[in-house]
């Protein structure tokens, strides 16, 4: 028989595996429950299975637990759902990015094999997501007896797990925000410097954009520490001391950047200079 599955909360990461795991065959998703009757009949709908409820003890057992909640929901959604059903044999996982499965202890003190899911790319429209979740990185860390049971599923709705270290989980979710997150403000410094020069903004982007595109595409090519370029690759200290006081000047924000950026960049130049023959 097919595993039982209850999603608890049914925003767009939660939506997405029940859909895919329900289309696939990998569990069975019976209920989905979350803050309103109404957000749960909009997640049955997306999902295409499973009945809407509205509490906790309205949940029946299930082999598979998930907690799609928010990181500031987590414990106490698992706290709930731990002493509304029994958990013991089964699985509960919590899809967080920052959060380790220790947050799930209740379940684990109930009897269940607890596991944390964060599948490594947005979510802003989850009907695409749902459509090319092909080849989707998913951290996974976790008991090995949840593991056993999620990566075979994982795999099937196309994802790639990747197990994780528990105890550097804040700092690998930080290695997404640096991936994406920082790298827009970085840019937007780029951008509001070329402004500052009297270049208008739509001429900035097109003027940003090959020295972004081909900087990413060499970093994944080649690794960073070959891929970096410029003053500080070059050793031109005195180029880089000009440039931080005068954007410090220009804006005392921007500045304070720049001047962070310079030490890692030294540091990512000397392995640049250690690995070259």
């Amino acid at each position: 028989m097919t595993p039982g599955l209850n999603l608890i909360g049914a925003g767009h990461v939660g939506r997405v595996l029940g859909r895919l795991f329900a289309l696939q065959g990998c569990f069975n998703i019976q209920q989905v429950l979350t803050r309103s009757a109404a957000s749960a009949r909009d997640g049955v709908a997306f999902i295409g299975a499973g009945q809407a409820v509205e509490r906790y003890d309205q949940l029946q057992p299930a082999a598979v637990h998930v907690l799609a909640v928010g990181d500031d929901q987590i414990a106490d959604a698992c706290a709930a759902l731990a002493r509304a059903v029994p958990l013991a044999g089964g699985v509960v996982f919590h899809c967080s990015g920052a959060l380790a499965s220790d947050q799930l202890q209740p379940a684990r003190d109930a009897g269940a094999l607890v596991a944390s899911v964060h599948p490594i790319r947005s979510f802003a429209d989850p009907s695409a997501v749902a459509a090319q979740f092909a080849g989707t990185f998913c951290g996974i860390e976790g008991d090995a007896g949840a593991l056993a049971v999620l990566t075979p599923a994982l795999t099937a709705i196309g994802a790639q797990p990747v197990p994780i270290d528990a105890d550097a989980k804040t700092v690998y979710h930080a290695a997404a925000v640096f991936a994406s997150n920082y790298l827009v403000t970085v840019l937007d410094a780029a951008l509001r410097a070329y402004q500052a020069a009297g270049i208008p903004e739509p001429v900035a982007r097109q003027m940003a954009q090959p020295l972004a595109s081909e900087s990413m595409a060499n970093v994944f090519r080649l690794g960073a520490a070959a891929a970096l370029s410029g003053p500080i690759a070059r050793g031109d200290m005195a180029t880089v001391g000009r440039q931080q006081r005068a954007v410090a000047g220009w804006d005392a924000a921007t500045g304070e950047l720049y001047r962070a950026l310079v030490a890692p960049t030294t540091e990512l130049a000397r392995r640049k200079h250690q690995r070259t023959p």
